[in-house]
């Protein structure tokens, strides 16, 4: 019988949760492996912890690596909890992910006959996001190598760091000098503003005590307009650092630079979102495009972070919906409007409904700048309803709805209340493939609705999130 402090081998046949891998000893006893491990990599790991069903141990070595691995391109992976699968080839990361969507529909939603298309894998694979959230902090991370080593030896200074929090330590971050994700234009950022606040001697923002200037660094940019935008996030507003700051960013990037704005936040946590905003340079927002719609985004406003993929998400889901002139949408949980702008010129009318206030407005703002005159937005909860309101039934009940909720998924009193609008398709658009599947069963279960189709987006190379489209038809 297998005991805590044992090594067992196996072979790596599945992914699992929580950074997890998956194999089986020859016994058949089930084993969840900790470490970075690719699908066939046969291992040694040694045991920590021993259940009825299951084993749980701790990567010790790799007797023999997968087909699939290949050298992680990132000096922080390993470390940097962002690009976890960087060390399998992409076609393998693709696969995986496929297989997410696919057994979240078979094993929680219960779906067996629908056509499950391959990923549509991303144009690019690295310096595909078109926004990073730079973190600062007190302490840094210290690598591996560096741990046990005299703090005057170190070539780093270890009460200031630029970069991503280490994974489950929000109270300190990596200090990162290049991120592969990003753009070229986003890493000069990244020097440029790292080294004027060694120069000015800039005190980091402390989880701990609550004091430091510094908190964060979010750059965004326009991958199809080639705009860009700095937003320094800080305790408080300073002008002629700002001043000082903006005259470094202006000599480097030139033309490059669109807008450079400084948000104040004053709370006590590490969120990138300012109470208060000053424009250093330019209107404070940039612009890009998704096919012949432009958009204005400002520092604190939403958009999906992968613009060419975002192109190809927004092309699936009107191919799903299989709209005609004459028909009424609803688009739900519709953030500041794309999806809704993007469908608008294939049906009647549109009706964009949003939980967040600020959302709403610009959603309005969107669909004015690209004259689109048959969106209407609304601050409603679907879930309030008992019953179909007025003002629903004012505008027209809806031929179809498109639905792109939370990670978490639709509440189910939401869900109830589009069963009630009964239009005859639904297309989810969903980050998360469990609760697609079950709020998809949710469709199901009286026999109205069946599962036709779902097509996997990838927007997030070399991390285990997939982006999927499915269309449900009423029967």
């Amino acid at each position: 019988m297998t005991k805590k402090g044992d090594t067992v081998h196996l072979t790596v046949s599945d992914i699992a949760e929580g950074d997890r891998c998956y194999g089986r000893l020859e016994s058949g006893m089930s084993v969840f492996v900790q470490g970075r491990l690719a699908i066939g990599d046969e291992v040694e790991a040694v045991v920590f912890k021993t259940k009825k069903n299951y084993i749980e141990a701790k990567l010790h070595r790799i007797l023999s690596p997968s087909p699939d691995r290949v050298p992680p391109k990132c000096f922080h992976f390993g470390v940097c909890g962002g690009c976890k699968w960087q060390h399998v080839s992409y076609a393998a990361q693709l696969r995986q992910k496929e297989k997410q969507v696919s057994d979240a529909l078979l094993h929680i939603g219960g779906f067996k006959t629908f056509l499950m298309k391959p990923a549509i894998h991303a144009p690019h694979i690295f310096n595909y996001r078109n926004k990073v959230d730079f973190s600062f902090s007190n302490q840094r991370y210290l690598l591996p190598e560096e741990i046990g080593v005299e703090e005057g030896e170190l070539q780093k200074r270890t009460d200031f760091a630029l970069g991503f929090h280490a994974p489950r330590r929000y109270d300190k971050a990596i200090d990162i000098d290049n991120c592969d994700i990003a753009s070229p234009e986003m890493n000069t950022v990244l020097h440029i503003v790292k080294a004027f606040c060694l120069e000015k001697k800039l005190t980091a923002y402390s989880t701990v005590t609550h004091e430091g200037f510094l908190r964060n660094l979010v750059i965004r940019s326009g991958e199809n307009t080639g705009e860009l935008m700095v937003n320094l996030v800080t305790s408080w507003h300073d002008t002629e650092l700002m001043q000082e700051l903006e005259y470094q960013l202006k000599e480097a990037l030139q033309e490059k630079l669109t807008t450079f704005v400084n948000n104040i936040s004053t709370k006590k946590n590490t969120v990138a979102f300012g109470e208060e905003e000053f424009c250093v340079i330019g209107k404070g927002h940039i612009t890009e495009t998704l096919g012949n719609y432009a958009f204005d985004i400002s520092a604190n406003s939403f958009f999906q972070t992968n613009s060419a993929q975002t192109l190809n998400l927004y092309q699936k889901t009107r191919e799903f919906a299989k709209l005609s002139q004459d028909d009424i949408v609803y688009d739900l949980y519709c953030g500041t409007g794309s999806i809704s702008i993007f469908i608008s010129d294939a049906c009647q009318k549109v009706l964009g409904i949003e939980l967040v206030d600020s959302a709403i407005e610009d959603a309005k703002k969107n669909a004015e700048r690209n004259d689109v005159k048959n969106c209407a937005f609304r601050m409603l909860d679907l879930k309030d309803f008992g019953k179909i309101s007025p003002e629903l039934e004012a505008f027209g009940l809806p031929d179809v709805v498109i639905t792109d909720p939370p990670r978490a998924g639709m509440h189910p009193k939401a869900v109830q209340m589009l069963l009630r609008l009964s239009p005859k398709r639904i297309v989810y658009v969903s980050c998360n493939p469990a609760s697609l599947a079950r709020d998809g069963q949710l469709f199901c279960e009286n026999g109205e609705y069946q599962l036709l189709e779902a097509q996997p987006v990838d927007m997030f190379p070399h991390t285990n999130h997939i982006e999927s489209v499915a269309v449900f038809e009423k029967q």
